[in-house]
């Protein structure tokens, strides 16, 4: 039986959950390897100040089946300008079966030039930024264009990851590992998207985060004049 390697990118600033929600499906799947990647092996911090311990580096990492890019606060910024994490990403890109991302992993992605042409989800709070880089954005939780497989914002992770259970060993083992996380969500409100929300809160989270906000629109236009002036 094939064995699969799975890689989840890792950095400070990261949302832990994007990473984790993750890493709890793919952990359970059969005949597969799953690390958690950074440039050295010291301790990450993500936004919230919980600690991750990367268990593979760059330049340990095997060639990759699916890679995995998670969102992250302010130091995903210093992503999409990290040019040793882009020719990274680009190089696993090359031979991986699954390229893919949660939330705002996806604008990362396209720093790296590998979501131009495709259909790919990215939190709805940066979907513009996404649309700046060339993509054609989806408002669905998961979205499956070729071998690009993205994920909507944070908890849509573990949907994401289901997904890609299922693309690897067939629809059987995903509901397996559905049911015995008992993925059930039932939330307590109908607030989690921006349509359900309403046009106040969605306005008022949109305040909260203005500053990542503009942050975030700022590095995708510099990554989209970067694309157009290498082709």
């Amino acid at each position: 039986m094939t064995q699969y390697q799975i890689g989840l990118l890792i950095y400070p600033d990261v949302t832990q959950l994007d990473v984790t929600a993750s890493l709890q499906v793919f952990s359970m799947l059969p005949n597969t390897n799953v690390h958690l990647l950074w440039k050295t092996s010291e301790l990450i911090k993500d936004m919230g100040g919980f600690t991750i311990c990367p268990t593979t580096t760059f330049d340990t990492c095997p060639q990759l089946d699916v890679i995995c890019v998670p969102g992250g606060g302010m130091g995903q910024v210093k992503m999409m300008r990290d040019t040793q994490v882009l020719k990274f990403i680009q190089a696993q890109a090359q031979t991986a079966k699954y390229v893919t991302s949660v939330c705002t992993g996806s604008l990362i992605l396209a720093a790296a030039g590998l979501l131009q042409g495709y259909k790919a989800a990215c939190h709805w709070a940066f979907r513009e930024n996404l649309a700046l880089m060339g993509v054609e954005v989806s408002t669905e939780r998961v979205v499956i264009d070729r071998n690009r497989i993205t994920g909507g914002g944070v908890t849509a992770g573990i949907d994401f990851a289901l997904v890609v259970a299922a693309e690897l060993y067939g629809e059987n083992t995903a509901k397996f590992i559905q049911l015995l996380l008992e993925y059930n969500p039932a939330p307590p409100f109908n607030a989690g998207s921006p349509e359900s929300a309403g046009e106040e809160l969605v306005a008022m989270v949109k305040k909260s985060g203005s500053e990542l906000i503009a942050v975030f629109l700022e590095a995708s236009k510099e990554a989209a004049h970067i694309q157009q002036i290498s082709c």
